[in-house]
């Protein structure tokens, strides 16, 4: 038809191609895209922080609800042992008894048991207190007797009763030791007895 020129004071028309054109640039207005994209990454690092945090929460979770588990069944394992130390006890009593040769073969399958049991509860975890010849400790002996000595230095262990034992690196049950002990100088006796 005709071209329409305008003439006028007013606002150009436009055409509707023209005004999504016009609607796309403001979209994308270089002004407010920069300040988006600073939005969007400060958005995606507080989510990445977030994630980080969430897997280490859960990883210690994880961790925590293992070693839990794992002090249970220690905790089950070591009373059961504790009720079988007292079995032990009579097989190593029964084993340090007579020399009769006739008690020999009866000697030899005690033996073959105790170290059967043994390797049994050695492979839970449990270990012999070394006590002898050792320097009295309080966490792992228990002192039944002092005996007066100048064979052994003042504070060694020169006798255990009952053996002791260690589970998992704890105490289950202390030594019963006799420990040795200087003898008392005349001097310091005769001293005591004058105040």
């Amino acid at each position: 038809m005709s071209d329409h020129k305008h003439k006028g004071p007013g606002p150009e028309p436009v055409s509707p191609e023209e005004v999504s054109a016009q609607e796309r640039a403001a979209e994308h207005d270089p002004i407010s895209a920069p300040d988006d994209l600073a939005k969007l990454l400060a958005e995606r690092q507080e989510l990445m922080n977030t994630l980080v945090r969430r897997q280490a929460d859960f990883e210690n979770y994880r961790k925590r609800v293992e070693k839990e588990r794992q002090q249970d069944r220690h905790r089950g394992v070591e009373s059961l042992v504790e009720h079988i130390l007292p079995v032990l006890d009579a097989f190593d009593r029964a084993l340090s008894g007579s020399a009769d040769p006739a008690y020999l073969d009866y000697r030899k399958g005690f033996e073959l048991i105790r170290r059967q049991l043994w390797e049994a509860l050695a492979k839970q975890g449990l270990v012999r207190i070394d006590a002898l010849g050792q320097e009295f400790n309080p966490h792992f002996h228990h002192a039944i007797e002092r005996v007066e000595t100048t064979e052994h230095a003042d504070g060694i262990v020169i006798g255990e009763m009952q053996p002791g034992y260690l589970f998992h690196e704890r105490v289950l049950r202390p030594a019963m030791v006799r420990v040795a002990s200087a003898p008392e100088s005349k001097s310091t006796h005769v001293s005591k007895h004058e105040h």
